[in-house]
């Protein structure tokens, strides 16, 4: 229960970061992610070729579960909270949120898969590390401008 309480609160701040005009913000981050993961794995031409589609379509999935599908989990939150829901509409929120993590975990599964096709493992590992330390930087990024 305390990993869902965690992905909710992780929800709700990029939710929230997502709004209000962000459109440029996000796709200027995206841009400097893209050239960051690029400079990192030092990909071969026929690598970037081939990874990019996988990884954008890898994005745009999980994009789907995390903000569109689990917009209707967070809604139910914003619509007269928590305390307002009966025993039968958390249990079937907590059914939802147990769906959409084992589709994001299936996602997953296969992301790595279909990305062993493209790439050596190696440069797998190497992609995680990269976005890993992308995100580190923009949080550092964000907390220091908040300030």
């Amino acid at each position: 229960m305390k990993t869902k309480i965690i992905l909710i609160a992780l929800l709700l701040t990029s939710f929230s970061f997502a709004q209000g005009g962000m459109k440029e913000k996000k796709e200027k981050i995206k841009a400097l992610k893209v050239a960051y993961i690029t400079e990192q794995l030092d990909l071969t031409t026929e690598e970037a070729q081939k990874f990019w589609p996988v990884y954008n379509a890898f994005d745009d999935k999980q994009f789907d579960i995390k903000h569109n599908k689990m917009k209707v989990i967070l809604n139910q939150f914003e619509n007269g909270g928590i305390n307002n829901l009966s025993e039968k509409e958390a249990f079937d929120l907590i059914s939802k949120m147990d769906t959409y993590e084992d589709e994001m975990h299936n996602l997953k599964k296969k992301y790595v898969k279909d990305l062993l096709t493209v790439l050596p493992a190696k440069k797998i590992i190497k992609l995680k590390k990269a976005e890993d330390e992308f995100n580190r930087k923009l949080l550092r990024e964000f907390r220091g401008r908040k300030n």
